[in-house]
């Protein structure tokens, strides 16, 4: 699958165990009735929706067969639990992420297009060595002996912005992310020239969003969505000590009705881009 280049085992099973929860709710089948129709035991249905352990093709696909899904949706959804093993591309640095951003950068890697805005600082995906790390200093939330190994992992994140099956990226930024005195003045102008050079690729277009713009749908703040090959879309929003996850595909589509809202609101992307140019001139 094109779009899935960055191995994870935990977010695909995750994906799959979401999918079939959906699939079995629109049904109206239970747990019991699942179990008992697919010749499964109650338990391991559970633990195939949560993900928590490996779903061999064979018993999702009885599973969507009984939950009446289309001979596609079989398929694909089949496929995607084969495709579930090997090692996390973030192993070397799981001792430093939480779980659940464990989760969003496995899905991450696995996505085919992000729309994400960023009302305050920028994205990671965006962020040079030299700010990532002055960010990562400023913000306290990690261990100053964990600060370089937690540098390393945004820069190897990165990435997926550059490798042969590159991520979409629509990215919304707020005027005030830009302008947030990260690192000395040198390094914002490195990261603003950054930006700019990577919003010249195909695959990332960057808009800017000011206070004159006036008002949006986003009020609540951060917010992404994931859209997958082979998967149903997520969207995803942190907290300070967490995430939340939007699995109900109503749902998504309202937080992508706001992302639309946004992209109209905000500059476009070639006034966005003249704008971070005028900032590395000091404007």
């Amino acid at each position: 699958m094109s779009g899935m280049t960055r191995n994870d085992p935990s977010a695909l099973r995750w994906l799959v165990g979401v999918e079939l929860a959906h699939y079995r709710k629109l049904s109206g089948v239970t747990l019991a009735g699942a179990a008992a129709a697919a010749g499964i035991t109650r338990a391991k249905v559970g633990h195939m929706e949560t993900g928590r352990h490996q779903q061999f093709p064979d018993d999702v696909a009885a599973l969507m067969e009984v939950y009446g899904a289309d001979r596609k949706d079989v398929d694909r959804l089949a496929s995607l639990a084969g495709s579930s093993t090997g090692r996390s591309w973030w192993a070397p640095w799981s001792h430093l992420l939480p779980d659940w951003f464990k989760t969003f950068v496995g899905l991450e890697g696995l996505a085919e297009a992000e729309l994400c805005f960023e009302p305050m600082v920028l994205p990671g995906l965006l962020q040079t060595e030299e700010y990532a790390q002055a960010i990562t200093e400023a913000t306290g939330f990690v261990r100053r002996d964990h600060s370089e190994r937690f540098v390393s992992f945004r820069v190897a994140r990165a990435k997926r912005l550059t490798d042969d099956h590159p991520l979409e990226l629509h990215a919304v930024i707020g005027e005030a992310a830009l302008r947030l005195e990260v690192g000395s003045p040198e390094v914002r102008r490195e990261q603003y020239a950054h930006l700019v050079d990577l919003a010249e690729r195909p695959n990332i277009t960057v808009q800017v969003l000011r206070p004159e713009d006036g008002p949006h749908a986003a009020t609540t703040g951060h917010l992404v969505v994931l859209d997958f090959e082979r998967a149903q879309s997520i969207a995803y929003a942190e907290r300070l000590d967490g995430a939340v996850y939007v699995q109900d595909q109503d749902d998504v589509r309202t937080h992508k009705m706001g992302v639309d809202d946004l992209r109209s609101v905000a500059l476009s992307a070639q006034q966005s881009l003249t704008l971070i140019r005028s900032l590395i001139d000091g404007g």
